[in-house]
């Protein structure tokens, strides 16, 4: 057989799928896509030459099933095979069925994928080969002195399966948590435990290796900003590295070079390194894939890790020196989540998503950003799969320079239609402690998610906005007018009242209304409330306004009751207060609302139960990850809503906790 490649299928979708392309395009590669009931109409089905449906909604039914995508493969004409991440990129057993079916398969061999698949066995590869590693401990014979430690799923990564367990009591829960999380993720539930160290820095080496012996250590990263064991920024070089110097980076590019090499591995992976302080490291696993973020090591090395896949995958060996690092790159994972309501995955349609870029998918000849997305205007954001938007990335001489284009370009970006983590995101990239490099895995916790989590408009600029959005309207009414067309809205042949206009801007959870009282009298206008503002002009588009004698142009788009206005540097999303309220539509004192779409996994209470404030009453899975469900505060169970099993959406009522036992039924919360 010909390793020559003339047709790729990727098996994955979203984002990576999209990237594959990309480069497959520039290499005269022909490609395919294979997608989910959900995804029939998703970005990556249109950027590719021909898609294949999987039937089914759920990860389970679709991208998991190997024979499905295998036989999609055949039947349209791929001869290879590329995993993306997630999903089945490191499944032995799918890759040899690749491999068995004649197909060629992108990406290591099934004996180095296995080699690596049970982080309990690679540590103890590691550890024959001479890499560095922390010791296993068994969960059920800890004492005080190994706290705090870290539960970790065997046979996966992204966070889930992952539990910081901080005193003995918590252990049995938190183990039983993990498993469960792992079995749903991964379908392994095998976990085990480490030491926790608790402001490490998180280092990882991305290598490539063919099929002649040769290993390229093609720079380091640094991920240590985190958020549930999930990656949140990642940038190359690691500042720790680059602070340690020298001798560090040498001792780490041998480490991983003895990694890959002492497995037989081949293509792109990367070893993952748990960093102190002083520059002492430890191994923590090998993905045998390609990483979510490898664009930060392609923008600083030049180097097209996918185009490498390829090639390897072809037989080609690896010429030329092994590649160095230029600038400095940063990534950010642009997530429908709300990090001020406990990093809350968000679904939904994405009405508008803009962001600034200079290249997508590809590399940069000068400084500025690529944008790497699966989401385009009009998509949906489902609860079957993770919830990021895009990858920021960018590039530039200097560090200081690489996170102040990037903060520049997420905070002109307009995104409508979900909430996200972009402020998080802007805050973290101009905040003092994250510019000077000191960025440990604490960090998030060390800088207060409260201060990096506020909204980028101010409580003025708020306010502003709502009466943009309020002349806006106005010329919207005016424009689809029929009579009197060429008369300004509340327009009078003598002094008549001011307008109002109510809008509802939410953040943390809690709600703020912004009320505009205004009046537009022979072109115009008059803005009683807003000292230092004055109406220049106004479409049903376009506000520009003179506040404190400074023009700002505001872009307002609006979808249904929903009202979204962005200007350089933020943007706000208003909803239109309704003039009447709907008495079916408050929620009984007491109740507890479900704060995500998802199912109920779990239900630890029953109706007439005492509970107290804090105590765990059920569990949801959204998004692949588990998330708990607590009581408000102490009273008793009066009505229990919802069974395990149930779909529930933003909002459904799960339980009404009352002060006392009351007469309360289920009924009542149907009725």
């Amino acid at each position: 057989m010909s390793n020559q490649i003339t047709s790729v299928l990727v098996a994955n979708r979203g984002e990576i799928a999209c990237r594959v392309f990309a480069t497959c395009r520039e290499m005269g590669i022909g490609t395919v896509a294979v997608f989910s009931d959900p995804d029939a109409d998703a970005p990556h089905v249109r950027a590719a030459d021909a898609a294949v449906r999987l039937p089914g909604a759920t990860s389970a039914e679709t991208y998991l099933r190997g024979d499905l995508v295998i036989a999609a493969a055949q039947r349209a004409g791929a001869d290879a095979i590329h995993p993306g991440y997630g999903f089945l990129s490191e499944n032995a057993e799918f890759a040899q069925a690749v491999i068995d079916a004649g197909l060629i398969w992108i990406g290591p061999p099934p004996t180095a994928i296995t080699a690596m698949g049970s982080k309990v066995n690679a540590k103890e590869a590691m550890k024959a080969a001479g890499v560095p590693v922390l010791s296993d401990l068994d969960p059920a014979a800890v004492t005080e002195a190994d706290l705090p430690l870290l539960i970790k799923a065997s046979a996966g990564g992204g966070g889930r399966g992952m539990r910081i367990v901080a005193a003995l009591d918590e252990i049995e829960d938190a183990v039983a948590a993990a498993r469960r999380e792992a079995e749903s993720a991964f379908g392994d539930p095998t976990v085990f435990c480490e030491p926790y160290i608790e402001r490490g820095h998180h280092i990882e080496v991305q290598v490539m290796a063919d099929t002649h012996g040769g290993v390229w250590a093609v720079g380091e990263r640094e991920c240590s900003i985190q958020r549930r064991h999930q990656k949140v920024i990642e940038e190359a070089p690691a500042p720790l590295v680059e602070r340690i110097g020298a001798e560090m980076r040498t001792a780490l590019y041998d480490a991983a070079r003895t990694a890959a090499s002492s497995i037989g591995y081949t293509g792109a992976g990367t070893v993952e390194f748990l960093a102190a302080g002083d520059g002492r490291f430890f191994f923590l696993e090998t993905n045998t894939r390609l990483q979510v973020e490898h664009p930060v090591t392609e923008m600083t090395t030049g180097v097209d890790l996918v185009a490498w896949q390829l090639r390897v995958a072809q037989g080609e060996p690896l010429d030329g020196p092994e590649p160095t690092a230029t600038g400095h790159s940063i990534e950010v994972r642009l997530y429908a989540e709300d990090p001020a309501q406990d990093w809350q995955p968000q679904s939904g349609t994405v009405h508008t998503i803009d962001i600034p870029s200079d290249v997508q998918f590809g590399l940069l000849s000068r400084p500025g950003l690529r944008v790497d997305s699966g989401v385009a205007d009009g998509s949906e954001i489902s609860t079957y799969y993770d919830p990021m938007l895009a990858k920021v990335i960018s590039w530039a001489p200097t560090r200081t320079r690489a996170a102040a284009m990037l903060a520049r370009g997420l905070a002109d970006a307009e995104i409508h239609g979900v909430v996200t983590n972009r402020d998080l995101l802007v805050n973290i990239l101009r905040e003092e402690q994250y510019l000077t490099g000191d960025t440990d895995t604490a960090y998030l916790d060390t800088v207060g998610l409260a201060a990096l989590s506020a909204p980028l408009a101010d409580e003025k600029s708020v306010r502003v906005a709502a009466a943009a959005a309020a002349l806006a309207q106005s010329a919207a009414n005016r424009a689809a007018a029929t009579v009197l067309t060429g008369l300004p809205s509340g327009w009078r042949n003598m002094a008549s009242g001011y307008q109002r206009k109510t809008y509802v801007s939410t953040h943390a959870g809690e709600t703020a209304e912004t009320v505009v009282d205004y009046r537009i009298t022979r072109g115009a206008v008059e803005l009683p409330d807003l000292e230092g503002v004055e109406a220049l002009s106004w479409t049903p588009t376009e506000a520009v306004l003179l506040v404190d004698g400074v023009a700002r142009r505001y872009r307002v788009a609006v979808v249904g009751e929903q009202v979204f206005v962005d200007w350089p540097g933020a943007g706000v999303a208003f909803t239109r207060a309704p003039r009447f309220i709907d008495p079916s539509s408050v929620a009984r004192p007491g109740s507890l609302l479900a704060p995500m779409p998802g199912a109920v996994i779990r239900v630890a209470v029953a109706e007439g139960d005492r509970v107290t404030q804090g105590q765990p009453l059920l569990w949801l899975e959204a998004m692949k990850m588990e998330h708990t469900i607590s009581a408000p505060s102490d009273g008793v169970v009066a009505v229990l809503a919802v069974t395990e099993g149930q779909q529930l959406s933003v909002g459904d009522v799960l339980a009404v906790i009352a002060d006392e036992a009351e007469e309360s039924t289920s009924e009542e919360i149907e009725a």
